[in-house]
């Protein structure tokens, strides 16, 4: 008897990738609960099959889940960008100790990158083009700026962006990845100017660290992307 083959859902599609994920969900910090939570999702409500197509209004992110997943994949695409140039083009000066962090937080960045890129499956945006031009990679003072801009815009992202989410599951795993990047935040913090890691421009009065909407988000690190990236469709609420 024939039966007619229907598209995999995307919980399929994930559960179907467990094996080559779990490399990165363990590399990262993500292995356990978090293999878990993501192996047992039955589907995203409300991202059509051709909700991240590309066109004159750019890269659609999508919209419900699906697209703040993109949106965070897009920022962990820029960051593991970033880190790897700066391995590959070492400052002057730079320290055994620092080569050594750096080398980290690249590779916890290529982690988070190819952890969305395989849990989205067909539904994560294409690789994106960046625009380090503004970037002197040849000085430690501009390296560890741009790192600590992208490091405490990460961190505000995933905090802006964890109200927008309406899986549980997927709200742990960007737990479970903001807390690596507010590492990283506070080492860089701390390269440039020792006992910064917490100071009152990204920690307010009662303890809490800021959060940034996706379009503020967006619109910082636009600077350095050559792709252009279309929003319209996320959340707001």
């Amino acid at each position: 008897m024939n039966r007619k083959s229907k598209e995999p859902s995307f919980g399929e599609e994930l559960a179907q990738s467990q094996v080559s994920r779990r490399k990165f969900l363990h590399f990262s910090g993500l292995a356990g609960v978090s293999v878990l939570a993501i192996g047992s999702m039955t589907g995203i409500q409300g991202c059509k099959k051709d909700d991240t197509t590309n066109n004159n209004d750019g890269i659609n992110l999508g919209s419900g889940d699906v697209g703040i997943l993109n949106y965070a994949y897009a920022l962990e695409q820029l960051e593991a960008a970033f880190y790897t140039q700066v391995i590959q083009s070492q400052y002057s000066g730079i320290t055994a100790a620092e080569t050594s962090y750096l080398t980290d937080i690249r590779d916890h960045e290529i982690a988070h990158r190819e952890f969305f890129k395989t849990a989205l499956g067909t539904k994560a945006i294409q690789a994106l083009e960046v625009d380090f031009s503004s970037i002197n990679f040849g000085t430690r003072a501009s390296v560890l700026a741009t790192a600590k801009a992208f490091e405490d815009l990460g961190v505000s992202a995933y905090n802006g962006a964890g109200k927008l989410l309406t899986d549980a599951n997927y709200l742990l795993v960007a737990g479970k990845i903001v807390s690596v990047e507010a590492r990283h935040a506070a080492l860089i913090r701390e390269l440039l100017s020792p006992n910064s890691f917490a100071a009152n421009d990204v920690v307010d009065a009662n303890g809490l660290d800021k959060a940034r909407t996706p379009g503020e988000v967006l619109s910082i690190a636009g600077t350095y992307l050559k792709s252009k990236l279309n929003a319209s469709n996320l959340p707001t609420s």
